[in-house]
């Protein structure tokens, strides 16, 4: 009896690892699949990468000071051309 009683407990055992191996698998496809139409779906609304908004954010940032200089350079001719026509 207790030769058949750890033989079922065995078999429940191995049962039970084979179905956890089983629902990981199954996990790991839907993980997957989820992640792949979710590519797709920002692919098709023509999403933009973290690092594309940030590369282009930064460009921005430099425009922005660079024009800053270059309307005070303006400014600086400006008077000076100013007041050296009286």
């Amino acid at each position: 009896m207790t030769q058949t009683t750890n033989r079922f407990f065995d078999e429940m055992a191995r049962l039970m690892n084979d179905a956890a191996g089983v629902a990981s698998g199954v996990r790991r496809e839907f993980d997957t699949m989820f992640r792949n139409q979710a590519d797709r779906i920002l692919r098709d609304l023509d999403v933009v990468k973290r690092e594309e908004f940030e590369a282009v954010k930064e460009m921005a940032r430099l425009a922005r000071e660079e024009n800053e200089a270059l309307k005070a350079r303006i400014a600086a001719l400006e008077a000076k051309l100013g007041s050296g026509n009286p």
